[in-house]
């Protein structure tokens, strides 16, 4: 994982928002994208649009591939 200087602290970068890691973390557990919206409380379209961003971050193509670059990443865990 790279390490960015800040403020003279080592912070690692992360490449996952928070509200991208709820979502994959519950793509994990098997939840579908409208359990997720319903949980999360937001549209199942911003659901999508969320996976949609991480797939573009990551150069991937589908939810499985994203997974498995995040598990090599250590952004997520199962």
């Amino acid at each position: 994982m790279p390490l960015i200087i800040e403020s003279g602290e080592v912070m690692e970068k992360r490449v996952l928002t928070k509200r991208e890691k709820e979502i994959f973390d519950y793509l994990i557990c098997n939840k579908s994208t409208k359990e997720i919206a319903d949980i999360l409380k937001i549209s199942q379209k911003t659901v999508r649009n969320h996976i949609s961003n991480v797939m573009q971050k990551l150069g991937v193509k589908g939810r499985a591939s994203a997974v498995i670059e995040l598990l090599r990443l250590n952004e997520i865990s199962l």
